[in-house]
Parts: C-alpha cells; sequence; structure tokens
C-alpha cells in the first residue's frame, strides 16, 4: 500500500501550479518495467514539499502581514505628509502660506521615486543568486529606517535658512527610501513565492492595510491636531516604529517551523542543483522561461495598476463635494480624505483578502485579461465626477456625490482583486528554481505600471 503523502503546493487555493515538468515525468513512465508496477510508488517530490506542518497561531501569515504593511506604509506617510513639505520649503513661518520650492515638489517627489524604483526592481533580479534574501531584505530595511530616522528627527529642527539644502536632501531621501522599498517587496514577494498562495496573498494583503492605516490617520490628524509639524512627526515615529517591527519579524521567521518547511523545499531546487539549461549558481536568473510562462500575468499587473494610479489619487482626490457652499465639515473637510482615500484602500484591501477563497479566473483563462481591460472604464467615469477645476471638459456628467463614492469602490476592490490574482499565479506557474526571480519580475511589472500611470495621470488631469 501506497502511503505517501501526495503534494500539497498551495493551501487555501484553487489552482495547483506545474511542480515539475510533465514531459521528463511521462519519460521515467516509459521506462517502467511491468515488475516495477507492482513495487510501492514513491513520489519525486522532495521530502519537504510531500508532507507540510500547521502554521502554528498564523505566525507566518501575520508576518508576512506585517511585512507587507511595513514595505508601503512609511512611504505612504512620505507622501501623506504633504502639508509638511509644503511648510518646510516656504519662505514663510506661517504653516497656510506655501510657495517657492513647495510649488513643484510633488513634481520632483514623483520623478525622484520613480526612476530609483524600476532600477532597483532591475537590481534585485540581478542579484537573486548573488545576494540571499535575508542579506537584501535586511539591508533594504536598515536603510529604510537609518533614512526615516533622520526625517524624523529633522520635524523640529528649522531649516530656514537651508531650504534649498533641504530640498535636495529630501529628494535624496525620497530616491534612496523607494529604491530600498522596492528591492524589500521585490524580494519578499520573491520568496513567498516558495509559500502556498495564501503566504503571498497575505503580503499583498498587508500592503493594502498599510494603505488603509495611512488614510486612517490622516483623518485622526485633521480632526485632532492642525499643525502640521506634529502630524508630520506623528507619521514619521509610526514608520519608524514599523520598520523596527519588520526588521525583527523577520529575523524571527526561520524559528517558525512552517517558514522552515518551504525554505527547505525552495533549497531542494536552488540554482547551483540545476541543469545546464538553467542558470548556475550565482548567475543571473533566465528571463526568457518566465516571460514565456508569466509575461500575461506581468502585462495584466501592468495595466491593471496602470488604471489605478491614473485616476487615484490625482483625479479622485480633486473631485469636490456638490454640496462644498453649505460650509460644513463633511463637504469641506473629511469628504476627500474619506471618499477618495480611506474608502478606496478599505475596498482594495477587501478585493485583495477575497483572493485567500476565491481564485478565479485562473492564470491560463482569457478571461482574466478580458476583465483586466474593463477596467479602463474607471477613467472617464472619475473624470466626469465633480474634478475641480475643470479647464476643458466643462460638463459634469455625475452630479452627485454618491458617484465617486461608488465609482472609488469600484475601483478598489478591482484593482485589490484583479492585481493580486496575477500577483500570485506569477510564481506558481514556473519551475520552483524561477519561483524567486519571477517574483521579482512580476514586482517590476507592478512599479512599471505605477511609473507609467503616474506620467499618464498628469495628462488626464491637464485635460480635463
Amino acid at each position: 500500500m501506497n502511503h505517501t503523502q501526495p503534494v500539497l503546493p498551495s493551501v487555501n487555493s484553487s489552482y495547483l501550479p506545474p511542480l515539475y515538468d510533465q514531459q521528463s515525468q511521462d519519460e521515467e513512465d516509459d521506462d517502467i518495467s511491468p515488475s516495477a508496477t507492482l513495487l510501492p510508488t514513491i513520489s519525486s517530490a522532495p521530502l519537504a514539499m510531500r508532507y507540510s506542518p500547521e502554521d502554528s497561531y498564523k505566525l507566518v501569515y501575520l508576518t508576512f502581514f506585517l511585512m507587507g504593511i511595513g514595505s508601503l506604509l512609511p512611504w505612504n506617510f512620505f507622501i501623506t505628509a504633504k502639508q509638511y513639505w509644503l511648510y518646510k520649503l516656504s519662505n514663510s513661518t506661517d504653516q497656510n502660506k506655501h510657495s517657492g520650492l513647495g510649488d513643484y515638489f510633488e513634481s520632483y517627489m514623483s520623478i525622484a521615486s520613480a526612476v530609483p524604483s524600476v532600477l532597483c526592481l532591475i537590481l534585485s533580479y540581478f542579484l537573486v543568486n548573488r545576494l540571499s534574501p535575508k542579506v537584501r531584505i535586511l539591508s533594504s530595511l536598515v536603510v529604510m529606517l537609518l533614512v526615516f530616522v533622520v526625517t524624523t528627527v529633522l520635524v523640529k529642527v528649522d531649516v530656514s535658512e537651508y531650504k534649498m539644502e533641504f530640498f535636495a536632501g529630501t529628494l535624496v531621501s525620497v530616491a534612496v527610501v523607494s529604491g530600498a522599498s522596492n528591492i524589500f517587496c521585490g524580494s519578499m514577494f520573491g520568496i513567498s513565492g516558495y509559500f502556498p498562495m495564501r503566504i503571498s496573498q497575505a503580503f499583498i494583503s498587508g500592503q493594502a492595510m498599510g494603505g488603509t492605516l495611512t488614510a486612517l490617520a490622516s483623518i485622526v490628524t485633521l480632526a485632532v491636531s492642525e499643525d502640521v509639524t506634529t502630524n508630520a512627526l506623528s507619521y514619521f515615529l509610526i514608520a519608524d516604529v514599523f520598520i523596527l517591527l519588520c526588521i525583527i519579524s523577520f529575523l524571527l521567521l526561520p524559528n517558525y517551523a512552517y517558514s522552515r518547511h518551504y525554505m527547505a523545499a525552495a533549497t531542494c531546487v536552488s540554482p547551483g542543483t540545476l541543469n545546464e539549461e538553467r542558470s548556475p549558481a550565482g548567475g543571473v536568473p533566465p528571463l526568457q522561461p518566465i516571460i514565456k510562462k508569466a509575461g500575461v500575468l506581468g502585462l495584466c499587473v501592468f495595466y491593471v495598476f496602470f488604471v489605478s494610479i491614473s485616476v487615484f489619487p490625482s483625479v479622485s482626490s480633486g473631485i469636490q463635494s456638490m454640496n462644498t457652499d453649505s460650509g460644513s465639515p463633511w463637504a469641506t473637510t473629511y469628504f476627500v480624505p474619506l471618499t477618495s482615500f480611506l474608502l478606496y484602500n478599505v475596498a482594495d484591501f477587501s478585493g485583495r483578502q477575497v483572493t485567500a477563497w476565491v481564485q478565479t479566473p485562473g492564470p491560463t483563462s482569457r478571461v482574466l485579461p478580458v476583465l483586466v481591460l474593463c477596467r479602463s472604464v474607471m477613467v472617464p467615469l472619475l473624470m466626469f465626477c465633480n474634478y475641480q477645476p475643470r479647464n476643458h471638459l466643462h460638463t459634469v456628467l455625475f452630479p452627485h456625490d454618491v458617484y465617486p463614492v461608488v465609482f472609488n469602490c469600484l475601483l478598489g476592490l478591482s484593482n485589490g482583486y484583479l492585481g493580486t490574482l496575477p500577483m500570485i499565479y506569477g510564481p506558481k506557474v514556473v519551475p520552483r528554481e524561477l519561483a524567486e526571480a519571477t517574483g521579482v519580475v512580476m514586482s517590476f511589472f507592478l512599479t512599471l505600471g505605477l511609473a507609467v500611470g503616474s506620467a499618464f495621470s498628469v495628462l488626464i488631469v491637464h485635460n480635463i
């Protein structure tokens, strides 16, 4: 009797990824003699893949979820403190007067973040087999922590005499944090490819939770304090704490039997054991088989985030309440933070969470790209809400506050669900030895979508 347990490549998943080369398996079957069929069948899968321990107390899931929060929360706080940067770069000590360098700060910040993001993900791909994930992840976290500690210290420092130096230093900080954050994200998603899809989903859901926490924090600070430096200090201190928690959590990860189990499976198919057709140890992972297997999924990821960043937050945050003239706090203060940021991030988080239980359409389905393309309709829907000021498109087709609420929810839900599915499918449709490199490639498509979408959003705003 065969007591060998079946391979369980994914927990909580309806999609079973190909773990082995089917052709080679068929060749082995052809060579089996009739007498051999009387013997017990022994699985060729590595031992670490045939037996799966429990994720006790969901510690590994929660660790990757925390890592997801920590990967974007610091950056989100960095850009949320807009009024702080305007105040620091203004020509006046009055917090309500902004001029000079601050007028163009967001444009410069976008450029300073987009270029290093793409370059660092390309670098991360070349370092997959040269530097261990532990080195890449810990070094990027330490760099982020050091930058944020310096940024936190400078909050209460008077830089009115050194505005140009502060401006240049801030842009350098933006570039460093953006690059380190993308190396961290790419490496974390890469190693999550060795785990069941629920772990990849945990990391991606954590990223959405980071956006939700940022939106909540901005609303709370609006209600509690009007001092921009105090608000910024709160943002940066929270970011410091989360980065430190990520470092501690990652160092504890090898102590869990569940994570050791799947990392052992990764070791069984490490690059050093590959045949001549695969990358040698220390070499660059082959890109062609990754693109062949996961190229369509990568394009889906690119287009999902391209559409989302084209209208969020550049267009969605410019949609004003139709009752602004009433002077109510809802219409003047809380409408944009609630309808644009909080609702979108909650919907995005919800969409990502759904993928823990529902994974349809599958990675090879033609329905997935079609659904992704259908999201294009979100761009004109939000453009014809009450976006202000309007210079070209003077017609408002959706003159009611309920429309941006519904559209932002649809944008967030579709971004969360359709953006997560191809991300978690990607590392599962390639051989296991390419899972980490594929995770980095999928992250590259995501970042490229954000970069191109950011540039396209400028064109949209100038043509409304």
